[in-house]
């Protein structure tokens, strides 16, 4: 063996970053993704119930029906012009309009079949009403209305729409409320994940910390370095959850427009709700960088 030889050793590694560079691997930002995706999701629930409940207690507050459930049909016929003749004569009712049969045997068509005649059955007249009349002075005057109706005859009465639609608008804002419930706890949620991110990695790195103060970095600096690492996660997370979470509401907005049904397509998003869906994610990272910035500088200030 050659003792000229010079002992070669390895060099030691180079020390790596203070937090790790890759956003892929911690959890922190998968789990923003998966609160933004369900913040989300529950927002745009909350406000199309809450925008059905509106427009369907704007559309039947102030709309009556009369119906005349006469089995004989000239009776029945002479009731209705005689009750529309009143109608029309009432303060406070506008647009008053007779249902046409073929309507009503349309709508039982799915019950009785598509073959029904109109004239096979006693089917009760309809007309409906357009009733602007005070809220404090609604009830006094549908009572005295339905008995004027009655005295026209005795198998007539009126039934406002807001009297038997209103506990269904009732229980759409209520789901509506606990949707946004929902929202702020998921919010809540968030921020907690970042207090725990937070503590970790000054938990992690407390001697790492303890040389640059050392080496004269201030508790300011240290705390930026660390927030700015977790904001680039936070907007990861948070861009990967609106992002899936706003394509699968425009999905399900463009499903609701090919539904029929008049209750269903009430629920469809206005303007302004796909606003507060798009500053959701803002909201977000908001939450993210106060969260993060409490946390890291009661850290510090608990170190010294």
């Amino acid at each position: 063996m050659n003792s000229n030889a010079q002992d070669v050793r390895p060099a030691p590694p180079a020390p790596g970053p203070l937090l790790p560079k890759g956003r892929l691997t911690g959890p922190m930002p998968w789990v923003i993704a998966i609160m933004m995706f369900l913040t989300v999701l529950v927002s745009a629930a909350g406000l199309a119930l809450d925008t059905a409940a509106r427009t369907l207690s704007d559309q039947v507050s102030d709309r009556i029906t009369v119906q005349i459930a006469e089995a004989d049909g000239e009776i029945r016929d002479r009731a209705v012009r005689r009750i529309v003749s009143l109608l029309s004569g009432t303060e406070g009712v506008a647009n008053v309009a007779i249902v046409p049969p073929e309507q009503l045997s349309a709508q039982l068509a799915p019950w009785l079949g598509s073959d029904l005649k109109i004239s096979d059955i006693p089917i009760p007249a309809l007309i409906d009403a357009d009733f602007n009349v005070p809220q404090d002075q609604r009830n006094a005057r549908i009572k005295a209305l339905d008995e004027a109706v009655r005295a026209v005859n005795k198998s007539a009465r009126v039934e406002p729409h807001a009297r038997y639609l209103a506990p269904l608008a009732r229980l759409v804002g209520a789901i509506g409320y606990l949707s946004f419930g929902l929202v702020a706890l998921m919010a809540l949620a968030t921020g907690a994940v970042v207090v725990l991110a937070a503590r970790g990695a000054h938990a992690t790195h407390r001697a790492t910390i303890d040389i640059m103060h050392l080496l004269g970095a201030t508790d300011t600096q240290v705390v930026s370095l660390f927030q700015r690492r977790m904001m680039l996660d936070a907007l990861f997370g948070t861009a990967i959850g609106a992002g899936v979470a706003l394509l699968v509401t425009v999905l399900l907005a463009q499903g609701l427009h090919a539904v029929t049904s008049d209750l269903v397509r009430s629920a469809a998003l206005p303007g302004t709700a796909w606003l507060m869906l798009i500053l959701l994610p803002v909201g977000c990272i908001a939450v993210a960088w106060l969260s993060a910035r409490l946390t890291l500088q009661r850290a510090m200030e608990r170190s010294l």
